[in-house]
């Protein structure tokens, strides 16, 4: 079955309630839910045709936000993906894991990152409280992770983080990529681990090689396209 991602804006979350029961198409939605000190993207994928979710990333107090959905949609929390280890994104992963027992999927050159946050203390926001969060499963480039009746692509974008991955949804174009680029932006490399050089092979060969219509939804800010952003970014063009 081919999912039918279909983007729901978190202030029509209220208005969701008996989907599971009314949604006839069992179109997957994408909830873009920015939360923590930085609003940090979040994105919870839902599927109320079979009760299923995943969430994509996890910044601080995300669970407040999940939860509520995952009560109207009458939708079980499985899976976390980490797009990287930067403390804004795993920042609530230890109360999301706690409360949902959800599998932790992530890539391991960010392990350092992920189980011991604490070497983070030094560029985090003073006062950041980070928990480590157990991955249950290392990600590889080029694994294919199957969910709702269709698969996600991995692949391995370093440059901002060691471990920085995006997730392609090739059925439904669409692509999450963590903070290897955003809208007329790319991610920071002034951060250890960091490299413009690298972050710029990883955008050129693993993000503008997908099609110009795939949407890109980035760690911060608004979505934009592959298209877009070959033509106007202007840090790496296409």
């Amino acid at each position: 079955m081919r999912a039918c991602f279909r983007p729901v804006s978190a202030a029509l979350n209220a208005l969701l309630a008996g989907l599971r029961s009314s949604d006839k198409d069992g179109g997957v939605k994408i909830h873009v839910l920015p939360a923590g000190p930085i609003q940090t993207n979040a994105y919870l994928l839902t599927n109320p045709s079979d009760g299923t979710a995943v969430l994509i990333d996890a910044p601080g107090d995300v669970w407040a936000q999940v939860e509520p959905i995952l009560r109207s949609e009458l939708c079980l929390l499985e899976e976390v993906w980490l797009t990287h280890g930067h403390w804004d994104h795993t920042q609530g992963g230890a109360e999301v894991v706690a409360e949902s027992k959800a599998v932790v999927r992530a890539h391991p050159a960010d392990r350092i990152l992920i189980e011991t946050p604490e070497v983070m203390d030094r560029f985090a926001i003073p006062g950041i409280h980070i928990k480590p969060v157990k991955v249950d499963h290392w990600l590889k480039d080029g694994e294919r992770l199957k969910v709702f009746g269709t698969e996600a692509e991995v692949r391995h974008v370093p440059g901002h983080a060691p471990g920085n991955v995006l997730f392609y949804f090739k059925d439904s174009s669409c692509a999450f990529v963590g903070d290897a680029l955003f809208f007329r932006s790319v991610g920071r490399t002034d951060l250890p681990g960091g490299d413009f050089a690298t972050l710029e092979k990883s955008v050129r060969g693993r993000i503008y090689t997908l099609p110009d219509d795939t949407v890109i939804y980035p760690g911060h800010g608004p979505e934009t396209t592959v298209g877009e952003e070959k033509k106007e970014n202007p840090h790496i063009r296409g």
